[in-house]
């Protein structure tokens, strides 16, 4: 099976050298029974195999070279430069797709989890983000529910096409999840589930490198719907932050419920091989998702919505 490695992020610093992981993945290729063309706006990087055709999107015969390809109808796939992927992850996107007919499959891969604002806010959002995008829905193809993970995402060139090609999602903010929309919108059936096997490896920095990710994206998630915010928020407030202050006022349902939430966060907290006990702080990260969640909006509302490493990242609603 022939595929495409879009190198959007092959170029990307990441700890250990440029591109050093998804180097290590595309000499994997080959062993995998997969031969690999890959796209980036940029010339071959120190690392990247000679035996993997790169074409550099930044010359106008790369831009041609990259219309030609699709028009062969290859599977493309997209993945993160500061992921460590395992040997197999490609052959099993590409098992997956072939075995259940998908048209786009994607794994959400271990996000880096080291220090103590990691541990309480990694696995609640991971755990809210499956709230938010059910798997189960997601996989349904009778449901409209549509969701993906960038970092390791593979989609057939077919299905891309009918749902208008990458120019489809140029303006979207969650690009990965566009998509996702894009391709079941179209009437392509899609898979997601989470790996334990590929692992990010870029740090947050504390509580303002999540602050800022979140806040980036999360009223755009929403639909920049000030009735969706509201509701969010009161979803949130009533399901994890009531049952503690119950609790400690005293009252047994509460307690209970408190027990509940952190019981329900529990498989989350197992992938990310951490203490069972982490899940009685639950509230304490929803109550900063809250934080976040308002900042989103306000920055929105201010026109700096999707403000992103120095850069504003306008959208279709920032231009309406």
């Amino acid at each position: 099976m022939r595929v495409a490695l879009h190198g959007g992020q092959l170029l990307q610093p990441v700890p250990g050298g440029i591109g050093r992981y998804t180097h290590a993945l595309m000499r994997t290729l080959p062993a995998a029974g997969v031969d690999v063309v890959a796209f980036a706006a940029g010339a071959r990087p120190p690392g990247v195999p000679r035996r993997v055709p790169w074409i550099d999107l930044g010359r106008p015969r790369g831009s041609l070279r990259y219309e030609s390809w699709h028009r062969l109808r290859r599977p493309y796939v997209r993945v993160d430069a500061d992921v460590v992927h395992a040997p197999d992850t490609l052959r099993r996107l590409v098992a997956k797709a072939e075995a259940e007919s998908h048209d786009l499959v994607s794994l959400m891969v271990r996000l880096d989890c080291r220090t103590i604002w990691d541990r309480l806010l990694i696995p609640a959002f991971v755990f809210f983000f499956q709230m938010l995008y059910p798997f189960a829905w997601v996989n349904d193809p009778k449901r409209r529910t549509a969701g993906a993970a960038g970092g390791s995402m593979l989609v057939r060139a077919t299905a891309l096409a009918r749902a208008g090609g990458i120019a489809a999602i140029g303006s979207a903010l969650i690009d990965d999840c566009a998509l996702a929309k894009a391709v079941k919108g179209a009437g392509g059936p899609i898979w997601l589930g989470l790996s334990e096997a590929d692992t990010s490896i870029r740090p947050y920095d504390g509580l303002g490198g999540i602050w800022r990710m979140v806040a980036r994206s999360a009223y755009d998630q929403l639909g920049y719907s000030p009735l969706a915010l509201a509701g969010t928020i009161t979803g949130l407030a009533l399901l994890y932050l009531a049952p503690p202050v119950l609790a400690v006022s005293g009252m047994a349902l509460g307690a209970l419920a408190w027990l509940l939430m952190a019981l329900a966060e529990a498989p989350t907290l197992r992938l990310y091989r951490l203490p069972l006990i982490w899940g009685v702080f639950l509230p304490v990260a929803a109550l900063l998702y809250v934080g976040m969640t308002l900042d989103s909006a306000i920055r929105h509302w201010r026109g700096r919505g999707g403000e992103w490493k120095g850069r504003t990242h306008r959208t279709v609603a920032d231009r309406a």
